[in-house]
């Protein structure tokens, strides 16, 4: 199973990009899929996950209102729509899926599948 990542960039202050993850590989169902990132020198941090139903189950704070995630009309694909990005967004932001439905965990330890990340840069 992989993960991959796509939608990352440079942004201005105050815009938009679209993150997208979509799964290849053998085929399992993943119930809960979400988004950590890692800024420079940070440990990796939970940003938001979603259930296979669609509906969100928690998102962090510090992206509340600007930050909105969603599952795609493909199976096992999600999206992270991030407006009003300001410069501490900047960061590698990963993808990860769950095979079993962990309420929108924002435990590393929870997710088993990961992707390899896509940059994240939002200048001042």
């Amino acid at each position: 199973v992989q993960l991959v990542e796509s939608g990352g960039g440079l942004v201005q202050t105050g815009g938009s990009l679209r993150l997208s993850c979509v799964t290849s590989g053998r085929t399992f169902i993943m119930y809960t899929m979400g988004w950590f990132r890692q800024a420079p020198g940070k440990e990796r941090e939970f940003v938001a996950a979603v259930e296979r139903s669609g509906v969100t189950t928690r998102i962090v704070d510090s992206v509340k209102g600007r930050f909105t995630i969603s599952r795609g009309n493909a199976e096992n694909t999600v999206h992270l729509q991030m407006n009003s990005l300001k410069p501490e967004d900047t960061a590698v932001y990963y993808c990860a899926s769950a095979l079993t439905s962990v309420g929108g965990s924002s435990r590393e330890s929870d997710y088993q599948f990961w992707g390899q990340g896509t940059q994240v840069t939002v200048s001042s």
